[in-house]
């Protein structure tokens, strides 16, 4: 009669296999949810560069028009057109955005400034709004 010695060993290796695979699966679901929150921010900042793009191109645009004239001062209804653009997030404008022209007589100087908040953003919390500066001084 020879009975074979039972191992316990054996038994206790199954139950270890179960509790590495659920281990492993919570490992797993935490690295997903860390993939999807640096997509979620890389599409924020995308999109922030986007917007940071379109509104230099309308401050040339602006700059453009005034080297072309030789002169700071544009006709209102150049100018209003204009504001009306960098308003219209739909064509080739910023979300909430406004466009402002300063001229300053003394230096020269045409400060172009284009402010905008994407929809994303919380409005009246602070640091929400994205602002892009330009200067232009005519030379003849």
């Amino acid at each position: 009669m020879s009975m074979k010695p039972r191992r316990a060993g054996a038994r206790k290796a199954r139950g270890m296999t179960l509790v590495e695979v659920l281990v492993s699966l919570l490992i797993f679901s935490f690295g997903l949810l860390g993939l999807m929150g640096l997509q979620a921010r890389a599409l924020r900042f995308s999109t922030g560069a986007e917007d940071t793009n379109r509104a230099a191109l309308l401050a040339n645009e602006v700059a453009a028009q005034m080297l072309t004239r030789q002169t700071l001062t544009l006709p209102a209804v150049q100018l209003d057109a204009w504001r009306a653009r960098v308003a219209d997030p739909k064509g080739s404008g910023l979300p909430n955005g406004v466009g402002t022209v300063a001229v300053d007589n003394v230096t020269g100087l045409a400060t172009i400034t284009i402010v905008w908040r994407p929809p994303t953003a919380a409005s009246g919390v602070a640091n929400t709004e994205s602002r892009y500066v330009t200067q232009v001084k005519v030379v003849s």
